[in-house]
């Protein structure tokens, strides 16, 4: 019999705890509701996994923050006491999620309290994804599979004296955001396991709390989507829902946590509200969508038009990566803006079985419907027309 999927609490990406505790102070209440959906063709229906996912979210609504847990997140220096208090007591309420097979689709919600709903959306992905590649071929085989593609990947990096470095301040930095989408939670720890040995001065850390935790690395993340478009429904002008969300962020944080998103509403328009002020308060950026070389263009000319020194700033590309592709972003800017690189899918499930392009993403808050308005049109995700329509005339977003 397999062990369950989740293994802890922690286990999920740290933008999470330091999204939760920033909307745990400022709009506790708000109602929100979360929309899983798969973006491509899996090899057999999702919805035949129903029973094992449902099984799967009974078990996380029986699991608790420990002791040490509880410490460890303590000792992030941007965590809160109160929010310790508040995950001391807290459990994920089934009655908050959803499963329903809906032909070969597999339809998840989490709708309630977005204090309460919230994390659902990470453990919900992996339990679908891990769930989905235990049916998939000789495990053995798939592993020595992605052992040699790692082994590749390392070579690319440990060989070029480009990369490597003296110190991780020198060299080619590279993260995990690897824990929604992997092939299992061992083959997860395995693959970290090995980076960190392997690639000391390239291997910065994990999103993965748990893992970071128990590795000894890093955990790595600031904000998602789901916040920023949270304040899309919070009753401020929509015109100035990012400019409210990143002040709201520069209250909690007061200087941590300084890497801020820009593709809610497209990198155009987030620029035009991430004025001198913002510029300055914020360390760096976050690239999720559009052509990173383009991007990154751009947010360099935006720092030497405000009068700012681009290279006392940083960009964060996250967006579908794999090394070769870091690799090549790494020396396009290299000596004029400090970069990192966020590697998801490529590192943690790169194997012979095609990935699933699985998302759960804030679609509603307060009844009212958010939307998120990528520089990749694909990853653009509202069902209201309308409102989509508005939002693109409020902020001068071409038509998809």
């Amino acid at each position: 019999m397999n062990e369950p999927v989740v293994q802890s609490l922690l286990e999920t990406d740290l933008y999470k705890f330091t999204m939760w505790q920033a909307l745990l102070h400022s709009v506790p209440g708000i109602q929100a509701e979360y929309a899983f959906v798969c973006r491509n063709a899996p090899v057999f229906p999702l919805a035949e996994l129903k029973a094992e996912v449902e099984a799967e979210l009974d078990r996380l609504c029986g699991l608790a923050f420990s002791p040490e847990e509880l410490d460890y997140l303590r000792s992030l220096r941007f965590i809160k006491s109160d929010f310790i208090d508040f995950l001391s007591v807290f459990r994920f309420q089934r009655r908050f999620v959803s499963v329903k097979a809906a032909g070969d689709q597999l339809e998840v919600v989490a709708k309630g309290p977005i204090v309460h709903v919230m994390g659902f959306e990470i453990f919900v992905l992996y339990i679908v994804n891990e769930l989905y590649f235990r049916r998939l071929g000789d495990v053995q085989a798939t592993l020595a599979a992605a052992r040699r593609r790692l082994d590749e990947k390392i070579a690319l990096v440990a060989h070029d004296a480009e990369l490597v470095g003296k110190t991780k301040f020198s060299a080619f930095v590279f993260s995990d955001f690897g824990v929604r989408r992997r092939y299992s939670g061992a083959w997860h720890e395995e693959a970290l396991r090995t980076l960190n040995a392997c690639l000391p001065n390239n291997f910065s850390g994990t999103s993965d709390v748990y893992l970071a935790k128990k590795l000894g690395v890093t955990p790595i993340g600031t904000m998602a989507h789901e916040y920023l478009q949270a304040y899309q429904a919070m009753g401020v002008r929509l015109r100035d829902f990012q400019k409210a969300a990143l002040e709201g962020w520069v209250q909690e944080y007061r200087g941590d946590l300084g890497i801020a998103l820009t593709d809610v509403i497209g990198m155009d328009a987030f620029l035009r509200d991430f004025d001198l002020y913002f510029a300055k308060l914020f360390d760096g950026l976050r690239h999720d969508s559009g052509d990173p070389v383009i991007w990154g263009e751009k947010a360099i000319a935006h720092y030497q038009q405000l009068r700012i020194n681009p290279r006392a700033k940083q960009l964060i590309f996250s967006d579908g990566l794999d090394i070769p592709r870091a690799i090549a972003l790494y020396r396009h800017f290299k000596g004029r803006i400090r970069t990192a690189y966020g590697i998801g899918s490529n590192l943690t499930n790169d194997t012979p079985h095609k990935a699933l392009n699985i998302v759960m993403k804030l679609i509603a808050c307060n009844g009212q419907p958010v939307a998120k308005l990528s520089d990749s049109p694909g990853k653009t995700m509202c069902d209201d027309e309308t409102f989509l329509r508005y939002l693109r005339q409020v902020f001068g977003h071409p038509a998809a």
